[in-house]
């Protein structure tokens, strides 16, 4: 464990931040779940509305540094594409 006096305070930080990080990867990874359930099921409407509730939050990842916003946009593009592909 670390001893100086700066050397605790990012102990702490690093913590504060893990757990605030997993709690928005385990929200990001719930809601594409859902999206892709969605269009497993087949249900175009619930799909849509999944993703639309989806995009927001795989932003938010990202611009916190959760992921990587290209990894953000990548996973949003896939999602768009499957369900677009439901639509159609």
């Amino acid at each position: 464990m670390a001893n100086h006096q700066s050397a605790l305070k990012r102990a702490r930080q690093s913590e504060k931040r893990r757990i605030r990080n997993k709690s928005v990867r385990t929200n990001l990874r719930r809601t594409i779940r859902t999206v892709r359930q969605a269009v497993e099921a087949g249900d175009a409407a619930v799909a849509q509305q999944a993703l639309q509730a989806a995009i927001p939050v795989i932003d938010k990842a990202a611009s916190k540094g959760v992921i990587h916003r290209n990894n953000a946009s990548r996973k949003i593009s896939r999602l768009a594409m499957k369900v677009n592909a439901l639509n159609a």
